[in-house]
């Protein structure tokens, strides 16, 4: 049974490099009727694994990225210490939730859990503001300045994809952004090949469901 509605079962596997911690963990979680604990190895789809550790340390950030490699993508990490830089880390390696080991309580981390297993994302909201400072730095002060986007499209390129969209040829992109109609082509093709989209219409479509056009 899938761990995607309250009230039914929650299975959750706890990951932890000390067993102590680890201990502590299923000691809370066994409080709680529905939860059903499971190998991480035995993990079905939606469940939820929650890796205990003392800070976001490369040996956490290994273990966010085993789970996910072994198909778990829904990852709650209960963590003592977190700075911004580990926080970035957690989220870039994986985890769709975070809760403070300072916070816990059978409640809260089973509350937690059930988030991430309904398919929604769980930060503290101190959490969230920081990781919208770093993530608005980062666009600032590092894709920016190189024409890039999160979304993996330069500049350049979605404002081809605009034009395009709008049912221009490429001659007439190439006249409207003042770049030659083989520039355009090229840009097309290269944004075409590296992700792995078919042709220009399928370049559009994926823009446009993506929200960069």
């Amino acid at each position: 049974m899938y761990a995607t509605e309250a009230g039914s079962r929650l299975l959750v596997s706890v990951v932890a490099a000390d067993p102590l911690s680890r201990a502590g963990a299923i000691s809370q979680l066994r409080a709680v009727a529905d939860v059903v604990l499971s190998d991480a190895e035995d993990l079905p789809p939606g469940g939820v694994a929650l890796v205990v550790a003392d800070d976001v340390d490369p040996e956490t950030v290994q273990t966010i990225r085993g789970l996910r490699r072994r198909g778990v993508d829904r990852i709650t990490l209960l963590v003592g210490r977190l700075d911004d830089k580990g926080l970035l880390a957690a989220v870039e390696a994986g985890v769709a939730g975070v809760i403070r080991r300072s916070d816990v309580s059978p409640h809260t981390l089973v509350s937690a859990i059930r988030s991430v297993a309904s398919g929604d994302g769980l930060l503290p909201p101190d959490l969230l503001g920081r990781l919208l400072d770093q993530v608005g730095q980062l666009q600032r002060e590092v894709l920016a300045p190189r024409g890039l986007t999160f979304f993996g499209l330069t500049e350049r390129e979605i404002g081809v994809l605009r034009l395009l969209a709008d049912g221009h040829d490429t001659a007439e992109v190439g006249r409207q952004l003042f770049y030659s109609e083989r520039t355009v082509k090229n840009i097309v093709h290269d944004l075409t090949s590296r992700l792995e989209l078919r042709n220009r219409t399928h370049a559009v479509a994926y823009a446009i469901r993506q929200g960069l056009i």
